[in-house]
């Protein structure tokens, strides 16, 4: 059995987590998820310019790890922007500000990351730590149209974002 990821630490959640090439229709577009551990570690390599020691210190993970996790991240957006393919960003075992930010449907199986299990401890229940972090069940922004979900940010109100899918303005479900 493998064993389980320790939580990254990331210093944001982006407002947009969706990019897609213009006047491409959705429909006929290939999608690439680029996780939150993967956006940190672009941002701290290509966009703060830290070494990979100082980048893997702040997210709380090794050197080799932190390497192996940005190496994935620029091989998913050179896909994206070299095929045409829509770039999502969500998911991934991390945590904000000392919170833990995993949409549930993200894990990977008996013994992943989250569970409880191993060195990383912790354990992910569903509500008290999702995307809204207010020690609640997790909140989202849901399209009524087609049923697109994306974390809700606090501070943001659903209403004010549009579907990434099919352009409607999203509600909130908590």
């Amino acid at each position: 059995m493998p064993r389980p990821w320790c939580r990254r630490k990331v210093g944001f959640v982006p407002q947009v987590t969706y990019f897609k090439p213009a006047g491409v229709p959705m429909r006929a577009l290939e999608e690439v998820t680029l996780t939150l551990d993967e956006l940190e570690a672009l941002r701290l390599a290509d966009f703060e310019g830290l070494y990979q020691e100082q980048a893997a210190e702040k997210m709380n993970i090794s050197r080799a790890t932190f390497a192996r996790i940005v190496e994935s991240a620029r091989k998913k957006v050179a896909d994206a922007i070299l095929h045409g393919k829509a770039l999502r960003v969500e998911g991934g075992p991390v945590i904000v500000e000392g919170r833990m930010v995993m949409p549930i449907g993200q894990g990977k199986g008996q013994g992943g990351p989250g569970l409880g299990r191993g060195p990383c401890g912790g354990g992910m229940r569903r509500g008290g730590g999702g995307p809204g972090g207010r020690g609640g069940a997790p909140a989202w922004c849901v399209c009524p149209s087609c049923g697109e979900r994306a974390p809700h940010v606090p501070g943001e109100p659903c209403n004010q974002k549009i579907c990434p899918k099919c352009g409607s303005r999203m509600v909130r479900a908590d």
